[in-house]
């Protein structure tokens, strides 16, 4: 069903993607420079297809923890937001040398929940998205971390990356992670456990598989990303889950599900 996921892409003029921590961060918890690198070299091919592109980032924390390894232990709230105040800066300046080496611009947007509940606030945002996007620079999208607190938290960048693509009106909603897609079962556990490729029943699929808890530096897990195409494909935006990280350093894995070499799970929509 890979041939579906290639159609989808190639049918979408808005594609919003969203990269999660363990997919920007090495084993040993840093800054995965060279999947940046590819990741905007693969962009860049889209574009100029005629596409335009949204990405919604994970890994201010992941980057704090690369700038100051001495805090990469400390559990208190106050260094954690901290933390993603110093890595929020350094998650964009790697961006911006990334994008920057095939002739791209980025902006930044840091969002709160209050954002998409205000009327104003959420108008304001498309616009912003609609401007960036039209003049040919990629917005880069992430929870204002240092600030957010519960009441205020999305919580995951699957969420909000489900929110933007639905204020933006995208045609497609991509979620790379460190997971190949939906499963019968987990399948780091159970080598039986199938890809399920094409979900159009999304209650249904909540009653016939497992699922699993957060991973190791992310906030989201398979539940986050069913809550995101729960959102998304009411709106008529279908959404793929695939494993960012599939090839080496991530090197073409948005290319090849453009063009049917790779798998992922596609939520159908509505």
């Amino acid at each position: 069903m890979s041939n579906l996921i290639e159609e989808k892409i190639k049918n979408a003029r808005k594609i919003v993607i969203k990269i999660g921590s363990n997919t920007l961060a090495k084993p040993d918890g840093t800054q995965n420079t060279e999947f940046m690198t590819n990741f905007a070299s693969q962009c860049k091919t889209l574009i100029d297809q005629g596409k335009q592109i949204v990405v919604v980032s994970s890994g201010a924390q992941v980057s704090g923890v690369s700038t100051l390894k001495e805090w990469s232990r400390k559990k208190d709230v106050h260094f954690r937001q901290a933390l993603c105040a110093i890595g929020q800066v350094e998650l964009m300046a790697q961006w911006r040398k990334a994008f920057a080496e095939f002739n791209l611009h980025i902006g930044q947007l840091l969002f709160t929940k209050e954002d998409f509940e205000n009327d104003h606030r959420s108008l304001n945002i498309r616009n912003t998205l609609f401007t960036l996007a039209d003049e040919g620079v990629i917005p880069i999208i992430n929870e204002n971390d240092s600030v957010s607190i519960d009441e205020f938290s999305i919580g995951d960048n699957d969420n909000l990356s489900a929110l933007t693509a639905i204020l933006w009106s995208a045609d497609l909603l991509i979620l790379f992670s460190d997971i190949d897609g939906i499963f019968t079962d987990n399948p780091k556990t159970n080598p039986n456990a199938k890809l399920i490729e094409t979900v159009e029943d999304i209650p249904a699929l909540r009653a016939n598989i497992k699922i699993g808890s957060t991973n190791a530096f992310g906030t989201g897990g398979i539940e986050t990303k069913i809550q995101a195409a729960e959102k998304t494909t009411v709106y008529g935006i279908p959404v793929v889950l695939a494993n960012g990280s599939g090839d080496k350093n991530g090197e073409n894995i948005l290319l090849n599900l453009s063009n049917g070499t790779s798998k992922g799970t596609l939520f159908l929509e509505k």
